[in-house]
């Protein structure tokens, strides 16, 4: 260094004014970030301009779960209704298809397994004794009633569930109908609702007629015999549209329990040995005192066929008995039944 140059000066030592520390923001490193990535160090993040809230107060991300929760509950609601609808839309759909169709099989002959007896036959082709006997021994308001049961014994029949006791009112057509052809044996809840829905779609959907059809269409008759057309021939060699009021009255006693009924040798419904077996006391309690008098209480046949609109009687469509579904002659099943 010459004699006539200055040193260099010395650098200030800068010292932090401790009026000004309060201003420099602290900001919080967590230590895995710095083991991670040793220059978050050197580039801290900036503080947030979100106001830290206040003490009782709950934050903007608590108040938004309630709402989060509604709005999922929201949507599993419209889920479900919409589920509920299709399923609604489709038993109409299948209920409309009823209104022409007749599938040969029915859910309870499926259940019931092994031989199915069963053909067609038309209303026109059933005798009109048979169609009374019917209306007064399963339902005597068929066609005069709004849906397929009345409020009173849809409420009655509830609380006799939920309190335990037996039900007897028992089911109305349009009830043992669906029954037959899509549900289950049983008497529990589930299958119930599902029930007086169905019933309550045919009976809105169909006319009391056409319910009437299906009805002894598929009714059970007795081991695998399913049919008026298949009853009529088995027990009394004779068409559906040849019956008498009383053998229509006997038909109407084996419903109960068709499955302990039997074919007498010759003909007829066997009633067993003893007065006091089930079946002698149901088919002849239905001839003999049930369905006469209640025919008599609607009027005569005339007049309880009335109430589904028939006016005329099978004979006036004896010039269609040959038809198919005329079941004019014995069905070929049903001879194999009897001669087994």
């Amino acid at each position: 260094m010459e004699a006539n140059e200055l040193p260099p000066p010395k650098k200030p030592i800068l010292r932090p004014d401790p009026h000004h520390l309060s201003a420099i923001p602290i900001v919080t490193v967590d230590s895995r970030i710095l083991e991670d990535d040793p220059k978050a160090q050197l580039f801290p993040l900036p503080p947030s301009d979100s106001p830290a809230p206040e003490a009782g107060k709950p934050s903007k991300k608590a108040r938004k779960r309630p709402r989060a929760k509604k709005h999922r509950l929201r949507k599993w609601i419209k889920r479900v209704a919409l589920f509920l609808a299709s399923l609604l839309v489709l038993s109409e759909l299948v209920t409309i298809s009823y209104v022409w169709a007749t599938p040969s099989r029915t859910a309870f002959m499926l259940e019931n397994q092994g031989v199915v007896v069963y053909q067609f036959v038309s209303l026109d082709h059933i005798s009109r004794y048979m169609i009374a006997a019917t209306i007064a021994h399963e339902d005597e308001q068929l066609g005069t009633r709004t849906g397929a049961f009345s409020i009173a014994e849809f409420k009655n029949r509830a609380l006799a569930y939920l309190e335990g006791k037996p039900d007897t009112s028992g089911s109305t057509i349009p009830q043992q109908l669906v029954k037959n052809i899509f549900l289950w044996p049983g008497h529990d809840a589930p299958r119930k609702g599902v029930e007086a829905v169905l019933a309550t779609e045919f009976s809105l959907t169909l006319s009391a007629k056409r319910v009437m059809e299906l009805y002894l269409n598929y009714a059970q008759f007795g081991p695998h015999l399913y049919g008026v057309c298949a009853a009529t021939w088995y027990y009394f060699n004779e068409p559906p549209s040849h019956m008498t009021p009383y053998q229509a009255a006997q038909l109407m006693g084996v419903l109960p329990m068709p499955d302990a009924v039997q074919r007498a040798e010759g003909g007829g419904i066997f009633l067993g040995k003893d007065q006091k077996s089930p079946v002698w006391q149901y088919v002849n309690g239905a001839a003999n005192v049930y369905v006469p008098r209640q025919i008599a209480g609607l009027g005569g046949w005339q007049s309880a066929v009335a109430r589904i609109g028939i006016f005329d009687t099978a004979s006036d469509h004896a010039a269609t008995a040959n038809q198919p579904d005329g079941c004019s002659t014995m069905p070929q099943s049903v001879l194999d039944m009897i001669l087994l």
